[in-house]
């Protein structure tokens, strides 16, 4: 790695004494079009793919969580991953809630749960070993909620990059990316916590202004055919690439000498802003010139700021400065 990158270790204190509670890694989230019956063979391939490259035991997967209960944990044994793949497995019964007759109770489930599967694996200490795989697919509707879209998300602690290069860790996120039928996608650093829709934000609020390639979020739930940001890797979906004019007209704007935009099949492509991935440093005056390009040249298609979104016990303001971190 020709980039230094920064070290995330936050602990926190409990009576057994200090545990890791966030940590920096690597994370692919793919942005899905698609309920859980059109992914399910898909989602379980590239839960394969990426079981074959990690491998398998306590230190890397040792947990799920029981998201249709209280969201307690339980160990990833043999009767977990059957569970595990029941909820990754094709659904039965009836395509769409509406035409579900004979069991409100269960479609009244689905919809306070807001979704239809939801799988949350992690490993290590305080699930803090830096891998996590999680899925999320939307509710089954026949006329689908506007914008919303299913999730899934892959992560690897950095060191795991380390030590096999950034070219294998890039070719290992796009054969994954390559399973799913993608709207868009994103993989670059990451904060990483056991709360798989972020960190507490009062705890590491400084270090993301100062590193504006760490990610902070964990996907969008409502994004429809925007882009969630800018990254060291950006899957653009064939409806996001009709938008922008196609491949080659973004290429024509896109200047930064480290920058790649590549065509890819089913009329995607793939825009990558370095070699490596970049955290940046603000302190030391690298705002990450080719990450700023990028977000000028996508603003009409980036999520807008949310403006009901602020940060618990931070300055004011500050959700909106890291948001905004690649355009202000």
């Amino acid at each position: 790695m020709s980039h230094r990158l920064p070290r995330i270790r936050h602990y926190a204190a409990t009576p057994g004494g200090e545990v890791l509670v966030q940590r920096d890694v690597v994370r692919l989230v793919l942005h899905l079009p698609f309920d859980h019956v059109d992914l399910s063979a898909g989602v379980n391939r590239a839960l394969d793919m990426y079981l074959s490259s990690v491998g398998q035991g306590p230190e890397i997967l040792s947990e799920w969580c029981d998201v249709e209960g209280e969201d307690d944990l339980f160990p990833l044994d043999a009767q977990g991953w059957d569970f595990i793949r029941s909820e990754l497995s094709p659904p039965r019964g009836e395509r769409f809630l509406d035409d579900v007759r004979d069991d409100e109770r269960y479609v009244l489930r689905r919809v306070k749960k807001q979704f239809d599967r939801s799988v949350e694996l992690s490993g290590g200490e305080g699930g803090l070993s830096g891998y996590g795989f999680f899925y999320w697919g939307r509710l089954p509707w026949r006329t689908p909620q506007a914008d919303e879209v299913s999730l899934v998300s892959f992560s690897w602690p950095t060191e795991y990059m380390e030590a096999r290069g950034s070219g294998k860790m890039r070719a290992e996120i796009e054969q994954l990316a390559a399973l799913l039928p993608y709207a868009s996608g994103h993989a670059g650093l990451a904060f990483y916590s056991s709360s798989v829709w972020g960190p507490v934000m009062k705890d590491i609020h400084e270090e993301a202004l100062r590193y504006p390639g760490l990610d902070v979020t964990h996907g969008q739930r409502a994004l429809g055919a925007r882009v969630d940001g800018v990254h060291w890797l950006n899957f653009l979906g064939p409806e996001v690439l009709v938008q922008v004019g196609g491949a080659e007209a973004l290429r024509s704007r896109l200047h930064a000498p480290t920058t790649t935009v590549t065509a890819l099949e089913e009329e995607r492509a793939l825009v990558v802003l370095s070699p490596e991935p970049e955290a940046g440093d603000v302190s030391q005056g690298n705002t990450l010139p080719a990450w700023r390009e990028l977000a000028r040249v996508l603003e009409p298609w980036l999520l807008p700021f949310p403006h009901y979104l602020s940060w618990r016990d931070c300055p004011p303001d500050t959700a909106r400065r890291w948001w905004r971190r690649f355009l202000d």
